[in-house]
């Protein structure tokens, strides 16, 4: 078995890296002395007990360290006389009790010249035993250490938006991974290797299905589809759930209504969920999307969405779920502000969710823009924990073509500080429950992948999974830290390299803010596809799917007033937050039009007026993707020649598309400016005209 290990090993070295191992990657180490150090520390495995999951430790750790060492690594049911190798055993006193989370938390130590991974459940040996491997993939001495660590959130998910038919809303990196036409009898081991993927970073659920969610995965057919998923995910400490469609009741179950306080209708559910249960005992719960975008819901009936959520707790019963019930609302209302909607359904129901209800709650108020303020939601509902969600598809960040990594963007809303209980409240701790006093905690991602090869369509989007992932465990981690850990177990182990890499990935987000929406602007990409500028959008399916509604361009100036004088979102935050945004002498600029109508000609505090301010970040940032391009070509010496191909095209169209963002908005801002482009910058060669017909292109693909 160990010499046919070796062998794939070597014979994968001989060719192209297509990009599937993801951070998995577990070739011998190219540090002879290094190898060494590591083979006389890891010469066995061993466990006991029959847990699933604990079986899955010991055969991760036999797997990685036999690619990694190239030795044979045998599991093994003592410590053996001599030591050497790692022990993985269940102790209940592994962690403080008092620690949240403390059943998934894990402790790694030396003992009788052994290392020993211990936990109280077997999901926190697995996640301990990945540390191990985490630290031989980079580097780290395996001799004398020691930590304990335990997940800061309790619920670390994955949200995907599949739908049956295989599509993906808002994937870019192919169709869905879930085979439904093959289902239950073939499991395509895909699913396993998305299983593995998830637990390595410490994610333990995955909601399969979109939140614009189809009824279909209710019924009799398709539940032993689910619970054939969950059979994969089990070994992996992952629970599965499932996104609802509120009017299940009516479309499978023939009922008048969906109305949640009808008897019926809480019958109904109350039955299904126990259906559900008796095919998969650990399923997680459910993620609702209700009276949103067309989606139905409890306000049908003139209920609230405490009145909704509620009912589907009541149904849970005493089984072991949750409900996570998402704020992301909003009416169409072109004379209000879509940044107070959310805020305006659920503040006032705080308090009166039933203890199994998380609200899941976007990291800004608008939709996954590049840059946000934070959701006002945070710190305005202490008697209620709120779920973090963020975006891992690029659906505002340039698709599959642009390289943003997303872990700056995630580490910015977790530090914002919401005052809530005075300086220091900060989202992070809103999220963990550490502020108010939750136990149920939660975080979520919407995915980013898809049945591509390399999973994601972008090689370098693996790294916001895998940040992701590594931050819901422990949101005090560098963002920097993480990316240079995944370039090392992803790309190379070369030092030279990974700088270069880590230095791409920490800039790549403020770079693509800068060509795309500087200053604070949001919402003003493409129609419908969300891809590509078009600031110039007026008419839309509603209002606030226009560019206009929300950068509110004149002839005396650009942004959208939030402050008492407006729209008066402002006041949703705490004071001393209002004090930070409040005046546009002082708002930071990077959320200056979030708040602020600033003229034209008005000084800024970098010198510049706001116009030319303006043509500064658009050119800037557009010219930024070459130095993109220089650091990512520094490494090519060290990267697998097809990944670098790979990723030197898309920059290649990211650098077309920068200028195309750049041209688009200079252009049209200029317009209602009436303003030249400043020195030393050179005035577009081609016309707005030349670029809306390409937009009217592109939309018709």
């Amino acid at each position: 078995m160990f010499l046919l290990l070796v062998f794939v090993a070597a014979a994968h070295r001989g060719v192209a890296d297509d990009g599937y191992r993801l951070w998995l990657k577990y070739d011998r180490l190219a540090d002879a002395g290094q190898c060494a150090q590591y083979q006389r520390a890891a010469r066995f495995v061993a466990t006991t007990g029959t847990d699933p999951v604990l079986r899955t430790a010991a055969a991760e750790l036999q797997r990685g360290l036999q690619g990694l060492l190239g030795q044979p690594v045998p599991v093994q049911a003592s410590m053996g006389a001599l030591g050497g190798g790692i022990v993985l055993k269940l102790d209940r006193t592994a962690i403080d009790a008092s620690t949240p989370n403390a059943a998934e938390g894990y402790r790694i130590y030396s003992e009788k010249n052994n290392l020993v991974v211990a936990s109280p459940s077997a999901a926190g040996v697995l996640y301990g035993a990945y540390a191990v491997l985490r630290r031989v993939q980079t580097g780290g001495a395996l001799a004398g250490w020691a930590v304990r660590s335990a997940p800061r959130i309790g619920h670390r998910m994955i949200n995907h938006w599949d739908n049956p038919n295989g599509t993906v809303e808002r994937g870019y990196a192919g169709s869905s991974i879930w085979k439904w036409d093959e289902l239950p009898q073939r499991l395509d081991p895909r699913y396993t290797d998305y299983a593995r993927a998830n637990a390595s970073i410490g994610l333990n659920g995955v909601v399969i299905n979109n939140v614009n969610a189809s009824a279909r995965y209710l019924t009799p057919d398709y539940l032993p589809k689910v619970a054939a998923l969950a059979g994969v995910m089990r070994p992996y400490g992952i629970r599965v759930y499932l996104s609802v469609f509120w009017a299940a009741p009516k479309v499978l179950g023939g009922l008048p209504t969906a109305d949640p306080l009808d008897p019926a209708v809480q019958r109904w559910w109350a039955a299904k969920t126990d259906e559900i249960y008796r095919a998969i005992p650990d399923f997680g719960g459910f993620l609702v999307k209700a009276n949103s975008e067309g989606e139905p819901g409890p306000q049908d009936y003139q209920r609230t969405h405490a009145d909704g959520a509620n009912m589907l707790a009541k149904a849970l019963g005493a089984h072991d779920g949750v409900v996570m019930w998402r704020a992301f609302v909003y009416k169409a209302d072109g004379s209000g502000d879509r940044f107070k909607e959310a805020y305006q359904d659920f503040q006032p129901l705080d308090g009166k969710f039933d203890p199994k209800v998380l609200v899941q709650v976007k990291n800004g108020p608008i939709d996954f823009q590049a840059r946000e303020p934070f959701h006002p939601l945070f710190g305005a509902m202490p008697r209620t924990p709120l779920v973090l969600e963020v975006q891992l598809t690029q659906e505002y960040l340039g698709f599959a073509t642009h390289a943003v990594y997303l872990g700056p963007l995630i580490k910015e809303c977790l530090e914002a500080d919401t005052y809530a209980q005075g300086p220091g409240s900060t989202v992070a701790k809103v999220v963990d429950g550490s502020l108010d006093r939750h136990a149920q905690t939660g975080i979520a991602g919407v995915a980013n992948i898809g049945s591509v090869r390399n999973w994601t369509g972008h090689p370098l989007g693996q790294a916001n999974w895998y940040a992701f992932g590594r931050l819901a465990w422990d949101h005090t981690l560098d963002p920097g830290a993480l990316a240079t850990e995944w370039a090392r177990m992803s790309l190379t182990t070369n030092a030279a390299a990974v700088r270069s890499i880590t230095a791409l990935l920490d800039q790549s987000r403020s770079i693509y803010v800068r060509y795309t929406t500087p200053l604070g602007l949001h919402h003003i990409m493409g129609e419908s596809i969300h891809y590509g500028p078009q600031p110039w959008l007026a008419k839309a399916g509603r209002p606030d799917w226009t560019a206009v509604y929300y950068h509110r361009g004149d002839s005396l100036g650009l942004g959208f007033d939030r402050t008492a004088t407006g729209s008066n979102a402002l006041a949703l935050y705490r004071p001393a937050v209002q004090q930070q945004w409040g005046s546009a002498a002082t708002c930071p600029l990077d959320y200056l039009l979030w708040f602020h109508h600033v003229g034209w000609q008005q000084p800024l505090r970098t010198g510049r007026t706001l116009w030319n301010e303006l043509c500064y970040r658009y050119y800037t940032g557009a010219d930024s993707v070459a130095w993109l391009q220089k650091q990512w070509a520094a490494a090519r010496p060290a990267l697998d020649a097809e990944v670098y191909a790979d990723v030197a095209a898309r920059l290649q169209i990211q650098q077309q598309e920068a200028y195309w963002w750049r041209d688009a908005c200079v252009l049209y801002f200029q317009t209602l400016a009436r303003q030249p482009v400043p020195g030393p910058f050179a005035p577009p060669t081609r016309t707005l005209a030349d670029i809306k017909r390409q937009v009217q292109v592109y939309q018709l693909k």
